[in-house]
């Protein structure tokens, strides 16, 4: 027997396509990652981009579990200057930006590397039902 370590150059990239409307963003993000690194082929290596393409439809309507999540959940951002930390809700954030909340549970769960930024690149986002990506057939999921 032979370990062998697949190529790059080998790897096909399918794609996918997720309905995201009233599922828990974290339980969704972990679905998610697993598509976006590969984990789920038999053939997967940490150190090769083995990962897919994930659409994700209806984004807005994510869910957040918990019963007051949308005024409690706060994010946090730092300009670097003096006083220049804020505080954002995540009801005044969806409102503001829809993908926001389901794009930063994925891109906390990703590895910190220069991977990750790959694999953040092959996911798309759209709030509607409406995407760009028919040509590519994604497989739908759940």
């Amino acid at each position: 027997m032979k370990t062998t370590q697949p190529k790059e150059s080998e790897v096909k990239h399918a794609w996918y396509l997720i309905d995201a409307a009233d599922k828990p963003a974290g339980r969704l993000a972990v679905d998610i990652c697993r598509l976006l690194r590969g984990r789920g082929k038999p053939d997967y290596t940490p150190h090769i981009d083995m990962g897919d393409f994930v659409v994700v439809i209806n984004s807005a309507k994510v869910g957040l579990s918990g019963n007051s999540k949308e005024e409690k959940k706060t994010y946090a951002k730092y300009t670097r200057y003096q006083g220049g930390y804020t505080e954002t809700s995540a009801g005044k954030m969806r409102a503001r930006n829809p993908n926001y909340i389901l794009w930063h549970a994925v891109k906390g769960m990703l590895p910190k590397n220069h991977m990750s930024r790959t694999l953040l690149k092959r996911l798309k986002l759209y709030p509607g039902a409406e995407h760009p990506h028919a040509a590519q057939n994604p497989t739908v999921i759940g």
